[in-house]
């Protein structure tokens, strides 16, 4: 297990702010792990898991505890039959990596999310999702850390408490409890079927693609995300910054009555894109103590130039309180801030009898 002291969060995270962690450790194997945990209730700190930084927020007066890295690598086919394959991959795979694997082999049901930028072992935690898909539609399990009571668990997908954005891994007393060390899913042969999602039908329409098989459903996403989110590796970015807004039956109705877009539920209940509240107040493309408002995709926020995480939060309540203004709407940030909290992680953690 790698570990190093007084390492700047602001080179762990994509976009590229907060100060220093007092220890950060890189768990490569199941016995790292455990290691890991130990290593910070011994010194009674607080721990910060992460996979690959992309919706990770760092604070400037860094983290005083210890940052896990799940670097834990490694795919399997468990079982391929009767259409449908499951799939484990380690937690520290890069989750489009995984992608791409299953859909080079024809298996549908994360196609949708492609390029998304982070880590496998993070990708249940927040529920990510774009363009109709979500992890919760494909995941069967998860293996996992538990460090309360300093074992390896199993979690089915009904234990995992699954909805936007948010799942038991994030929410409630067991955020943070649980550190990932693979997931499974199911998938099945076929194509994607409509009705496909806004951009991605304009998408279709367009370039008169009649092929929704996986692999081709995985370019085309890949093309429309490319235009439009920039590349952590090369831009400073957390990529959708907000989560989109969902709205019941009256919000929604309400919504429309503004000329707000949206995408109905079938019990009348909708999603609006949060970055078309953002470009229609005028922001896209603005400048905000150092923090720009992709120019691209309104839903981005670009960090050009900012040091601080004042300078983000500044730029952050300008939108949110624009689009307050305008809509009657709050936007809420998806990133999470690397703060440390009392009786976090490592403190709960029981020593193995």
């Amino acid at each position: 297990m790698k570990i190093r002291e007084n390492v700047l969060i602001s080179g762990l995270t994509t976009m590229r702010l907060g100060g220093a962690a007092r220890f950060v450790l890189e768990v490569e194997s199941k016995d790292d792990a455990v290691e890991a945990f130990r290593f910070a209730k011994e010194r009674g700190l607080p721990v910060w898991m992460m996979g690959g930084g992309a919706n990770t927020l760092g604070h400037d007066e860094g983290f005083p505890g210890v940052v896990i890295l799940n670097k834990l690598r490694g795919v399997e086919i468990v079982r391929e039959e009767n259409g449908e394959m499951i799939l484990r991959g380690m937690g520290g795979e890069i989750w489009d990596d995984f992608v791409k694997f299953a859909c080079e082999r024809g298996y549908s049901g994360i196609e949708a999310m492609s390029i998304i930028p982070g880590t496998l072992g993070a990708a249940p935690v927040q529920n990510i999702g774009a363009y109709g898909q979500d992890i919760a539609q494909a995941i069967e399990s998860v293996e996992a850390f538990d460090t309360q009571t300093g074992e390896f668990v199993t979690l089915g997908k009904d234990e995992m408490n699954m909805s936007y954005r948010h799942t038991r891994f994030n929410t409630g007393e067991d955020a943070g409890r649980f550190f990932i060390v693979a997931v499974t899913v199911k998938l099945k042969e076929g194509e994607l079927e409509p009705p496909f999602y806004n951009s991605l039908q304009k998408y279709i329409d367009e370039h008169g693609e009649t092929d929704f098989s996986p692999k081709n459903i995985r370019k085309m996403v890949s093309e429309i995300r490319s235009e439009k989110l920039p590349d952590p590796e090369k831009v400073a970015s957390a990529g959708s910054f907000f989560k989109n807004v969902y709205v019941d039956k009256a919000g929604a109705d309400a919504a429309e009555a503004q000329g707000i877009p949206l995408w109905r539920n079938e019990d009348g209940s909708g999603k609006i894109n949060s970055g078309w509240l953002v470009e229609a107040c005028g922001l896209k493309g603005k400048a905000m103590r150092g923090i720009r408002v992709s120019d691209k995709a309104a839903l981005v926020l670009i960090n050009e130039s900012a040091k601080s995480y004042a300078d983000l939060a500044a730029a952050r309540e300008e939108i949110v309180g624009a689009v307050a203004e305008k809509f009657g709407l709050v936007l809420e940030q998806e990133p999470v801030e690397m703060v440390a909290h009392s009786e976090q992680q490592s403190t709960k953690m029981e020593e193995k009898k």
